[in-house]
């Protein structure tokens, strides 16, 4: 249910209103906007049939939510989700680029990367420390180590840390180093893990699955949010389909479907989807022409001997390229990048 707020409501009738719908063992979930304050009372609705909410002070209107994602749904918030760290935002008219390579293998790499690529204007390094990988006797990362380069590299450079995270286990030490906390293809539905990251107050990336449906990759968001974790970047990265001449098939429908359907913000990964680098440019400004709010690209400074997806990760002077490619087209769609 969605309770809007008249623009005169006061923090005491929102007060009043949150702790009535509490008694009633409902959870509440406040979104303010520019305009007006909206109050998500999500549960058993029934208990509110006989509940006459419009009459309360500062009310103006209540309304179901209709559809089975409530928190991150278009219906629960018009206003597009924009999360800010310092003076660097994620979502709105800005298209971010997050970059860098498929996982942390030695300190000095990873900075020859993260300076290349800041060059170009990013300001998010991507860098997996923990690797799900298919086969058990591949490289599955440095572990706490890669985590501890990423943040030195931060701290050399000022660029944000995304890393993933797949155990619960990991959580404190992964929060400790990650800006954003990224949930990969394979744990889209690991709810545990799902409702451990709601919990925090870090935002998070959250990769479709393989195989899932847009339906259902919202309702995973709906876990995080659930948990009061809203700050939720989603990612469409190539779904598994019979097609075998990329990695994966771009779904670049889902982008405004994703964009009609929900809040938060939109963001590619070419790199996946195409399993090539020479179709990660292309993939990429397609993703940007379809209103995608960034894009999350593999760079790698020798991808010949990468220990990991090296053949789908861009030297750093073709992304460079690129960027410089990708700044005409956000600006020919209106945006910024």
């Amino acid at each position: 249910m969605i309770i809007v707020l008249r623009p005169d409501a006061t923090p005491e009738d929102i007060e009043k209103i949150t702790e009535r719908l509490k008694k009633l063992g409902l959870s509440v979930h406040i979104s303010k906007g520019e305009e007006r304050t909206i109050i998500g009372a999500i549960g058993d609705e029934s208990v509110l049939q006989d509940q006459p909410l419009d009459i309360i002070p500062g009310v103006e209107s209540v309304m179901p939510i209709l559809k089975p994602y409530k928190l991150v749904s278009k219906e629960f918030r018009q206003e597009s989700t924009v999360i800010e760290f310092g003076d660097v935002k994620f979502g709105g008219n800005k298209v971010q680029v997050i970059a860098g390579p498929c996982s942390v293998e030695a300190k000095d790499g990873l900075l020859n990367v993260a300076e290349k690529v800041k060059e170009s204007g990013v300001k998010f390094l991507r860098g997996g420390a923990f690797k799900p990988r298919t086969s058990p006797y591949s490289f599955q990362g440095l572990g706490v180590k890669g985590l501890e380069y990423l943040s030195e590299v931060k701290n050399e450079t000022g660029l944000l840390i995304v890393t993933e995270l797949m155990d619960p286990r990991d959580t404190d030490v992964v929060y400790k180093h990650a800006d954003i906390i990224q949930i990969g293809a394979r744990n889209m539905q690991n709810f545990r893990l799902l409702t451990e990251i709601g919990k925090l107050d870090k935002p998070v990336l959250l990769k479709r699955g393989l195989s899932a449906t847009i339906k259902e990759l919202l309702m995973s968001a709906e876990y995080i949010a659930s948990q009061g974790n809203s700050n939720i970047i989603l990612c469409e990265r190539g779904i598994r389909t019979f097609e075998t001449s990329t990695r994966n098939t771009i779904d670049i429908g889902a982008i405004p479907v994703l964009k009609r359907e929900t809040h938060l913000p939109v963001i590619v990964d070419p790199s996946h989807a195409a399993g090539t680098w020479k179709y990660v440019s292309a993939i990429s400004k397609a993703a940007i022409a379809a209103g995608a709010d960034g894009l999350m690209i593999e760079v790698h400074h020798d991808p010949e001997s990468a220990l990991c997806d090296g053949s789908q990760s861009l030297k750093p002077q073709k992304f460079s390229d690129l960027m410089k490619e990708l700044i005409k087209i956000a600006a020919a769609i209106g945006r910024e990048l």
